[in-house]
């Protein structure tokens, strides 16, 4: 993957590797790090670009077959594909089929347990990283395999909208055991380690797994531990280890989506067309999201999480300076700023989405404090302080339970 060129733009090519743009910063004890800008980051510039520590597809958005990359999240099928699927309309025809960017024909399959990659380079770094532990080879479809059963236990425990999978901590224990400097991993890892109390990393599990969470969380160590159990990761799987682990991910995941139909509707969004053509297509589009929510709702992307070294040390703001989204339609996340940013400035990042950041202070703290176990003080909460603690009109009017599900939603997955 080549590195954007400009003096402005910052690509971290490696995990770990930090951007000339910025740097990290420890603040104190309560909000721990922060990212700030070394040098004046204009409104609409991308601040860096970032490839994950790890990441992994949702095991419900796989098996529901949104096709993705077993890499990089890239989604596999054409955006026609994908369209069809979504709308439920086999026969559909796209027009401009030259706007979709997906190569099938350099799509490769791995060639003892055929889980499929985007290209030879992604087969490549998975094999190298970590695809040689995680390999089923001709037993896949075991249900018995103690991966397998990994898997169908965390289904069973983790029903959509998913924010977690169990794999992106079996990918962790994979490339610990597949690495020959082991110790640098674990180094890089133990930079994102949870800080949170016993009974914090408790309502994270809670959040995840339900009210069973206790005992689901003890099963699911044993069976992590029987498929992946390593000597120089002893401690990741006793069950103060394992209770810690599944917090880092919880606290530290951030989502990512992938479409190929949304990379198609941005290069038709890009194409120069005379009025009337211009207008049809446009229209064309909007029957065509139309058509989509009405059979398959608001699951629209290839969905997954990563862990991002540079992202996580983005605090939250409730009204942030910088967003995060995946326009390469794979894992690359692309950090740009919202504002003129001075040197010196904290980066911010919003964990809320935009319907959520417009509800009263009481209503934000909520969430927040549920979801990521902590009371935001930005400048917006500070300048609202005096406000009642009373839930906005606009979750009163949606319900309490909309935010078991909803509010995990990262609008960061944005494509």
């Amino acid at each position: 993957m080549a590195a954007p060129s400009g003096d402005m733009f910052s690509f971290c090519s490696e995990p770990g590797k930090v951007s000339g743009l910025v740097e990290v910063r420890f603040i104190d004890k309560v909000k721990g790090r922060g990212l700030f800008a070394k040098k004046a980051i204009c409104k609409g510039e991308n601040i860096f670009i970032e490839r994950p520590l790890v990441s992994a597809q949702f095991l419900w958005n796989a098996l529901y077959k949104y096709r993705a990359c077993e890499y990089c999240l890239r989604s596999l099928e054409t955006a026609e594909e994908n369209a069809r699927r979504l709308s439920g309309n086999a026969s559909l025809l796209l027009p401009h089929p030259e706007q979709c960017s997906i190569r099938p024909e350099l799509h490769q399959a791995c060639p003892r347990c055929q889980v499929m990659y985007c290209s030879t380079e992604c087969l490549r770094a998975a094999l190298e990283q970590y695809h040689q532990v995680l390999c089923l080879g001709q037993s896949r479809d075991d249900l018995e395999h103690p991966l397998n059963k990994l898997q169908e236990a965390w289904r069973s425990m983790h029903y959509p909208p998913e924010t977690a999978s169990i794999m992106l901590m079996a990918r962790m224990v994979a490339i610990v055991k597949q690495a020959r400097d082991k110790g640098h991993w674990l180094s890089i890892f133990s930079q994102l380690c949870s800080r949170t109390a016993s009974e914090q990393e408790e309502q994270i599990a809670h959040k995840l797994l339900g009210e069973k969470f206790q005992g689901q969380l003890e099963s699911l160590r044993n069976l992590f531990t029987a498929a992946l159990y390593d000597d120089h990761l002893s401690r990741w799987f006793s069950p103060e280890g394992f209770r810690s682990l599944f917090a880092l991910v919880g606290t530290n995941g951030q989502g990512i989506g992938t479409s190929s139909l949304s990379q198609w509707v941005h290069g038709c969004d890009a194409l120069e067309l005379p009025v009337q053509p211009r207008e049809q297509l446009d229209a064309y589009i909007d029957q065509l999201y139309k058509d989509i929510e009405t059979e398959t709702g608001d699951f629209l992307n290839c969905e997954g999480s990563g862990l991002f070294l540079l992202q996580s040390s983005c605090n939250h703001s409730c009204f942030p300076n910088a967003e995060a989204s995946f326009p390469d339609n794979n894992f690359l996340l692309h950090l740009t700023a919202l504002s003129d940013i001075t040197a010196g400035e904290e980066i911010c990042i919003s964990y809320l989405d935009c319907c959520q950041r417009e509800r009263s202070r009481h209503s934000r703290h909520k969430i927040l404090r549920e979801n990521y176990l902590f009371v935001c003080s930005c400048p917006k909460c500070h300048s609202q302080a005096d406000d009642p603690d009373v839930t906005s009109e606009e979750e009163e009017e949606e319900g309490d339970g909309e935010t078991e599900g909803d509010d995990l939603e990262d609008e960061m997955t944005d494509v």
